[in-house]
C-alpha cells in the first residue's frame, strides 16, 4: 500500500467544543502510540476552552507509525507519510469552514507530537500556534533539518520530562532549535523527573496560547 493510498486516510475524525463552521479558532489534536482520537479529545475539557473547534483524526490500528521516531525513517513509512497527509487533508477541511491556518493550532501528544512537529517542520507557515507534548522532530541522530518556508513567528511550545524513556531531551531541545530557525516564537520546557504525561503547567501554557489566537481572530 502507497503512502498516498492511505493506511490512514478513511480513518474517522472525532471533534468536541464548537462546530468548526461556528468557530473562529481551531485545534488539531494528535494522539499517542496505542491511543484514540476520543482519548486526545479528552485535552478539550481540561483546556476549558470550548469556543473552539477541536478536531482529532484516528490513525489505522491506533499507531501512526511502527516503531520509534528515532529509527530511520524509510522503516516507518507508509505511516508517516499517510499520517502527514491526515493532516494536510484535516485543515483543508477546517479552513474550507472557514478557519483560516494562522488561527488552528496543532497540538501533539507523545507519537502525535513528533509528527505534529514534523508537519510544521515540513509545511511551515502562519499557524495559530503548535504544540509538542512528549515529542521531537522525527528520524535517527544526523537526519538532515534543511526545511524550507517558514513559521513567521508561530508561537511553538515544547514540553517533555528531562528523563522522559520514549523522547530523549537532546532531540527536544534540537526541535526547538528547528522551530526556531524557521521562525517560530519557542518556549521550550524540560520538566525534572516527570513521567511520560501531560502536566498542568503545560496545560497553562496552551490556554494562554488559544487566549491569545481568539483575542487576535
Amino acid at each position: 500500500m502507497t503512502a498516498m493510498s492511505g493506511v490512514h486516510q478513511g480513518q474517522p475524525v472525532r471533534a468536541a467544543g464548537a462546530p468548526v463552521g461556528r468557530a473562529r479558532v481551531a485545534m488539531v489534536l494528535l494522539h499517542g502510540r496505542g491511543a484514540t482520537a476520543e482519548g486526545i479529545l479528552a485535552l478539550a475539557a481540561a483546556l476549558e476552552t470550548p469556543e473552539v473547534a477541536y478536531v482529532a483524526p484516528q490513525a489505522a490500528e491506533n499507531s501512526w507509525y511502527p516503531h520509534s521516531f528515532l529509527a530511520p525513517i524509510p522503516s516507518n513509512e507508509p505511516g508517516i507519510s499517510s499520517g502527514l497527509l491526515a493532516i494536510t487533508e484535516l485543515l483543508s477541511v477546517v479552513e474550507s469552514a472557514g478557519v483560516p491556518r494562522e488561527r488552528t493550532l496543532l497540538l501533539g501528544f507523545s507519537q502525535g507530537a513528533c509528527l505534529a512537529l514534523e508537519y510544521a517542520a515540513r509545511h511551515a507557515s502562519r499557524y495559530g500556534g503548535v504544540v509538542g507534548l512528549s515529542g521531537g522532530l522525527i528520524g535517527p541522530e544526523g537526519t538532515p533539518r534543511e526545511y524550507t518556508g517558514g513559521l513567521a513567528g508561530t508561537p511553538v511550545f515544547l514540553g517533555c520530562s528531562d528523563v522522559d524513556v520514549h523522547i530523549p531531551a537532546a532531540r527536544v531541545r534540537l526541535s526547538g532549535q528547528v522551530m526556531h530557525r524557521l521562525g517560530g516564537q519557542v518556549t521550550l520546557e524540560l520538566y525534572p523527573g516527570m513521567g511520560h504525561l501531560v502536566n498542568g503547567d503545560e496545560l497553562s501554557a496552551v490556554r494562554a496560547m488559544l487566549a491569545a489566537v481568539a483575542k487576535a481572530a
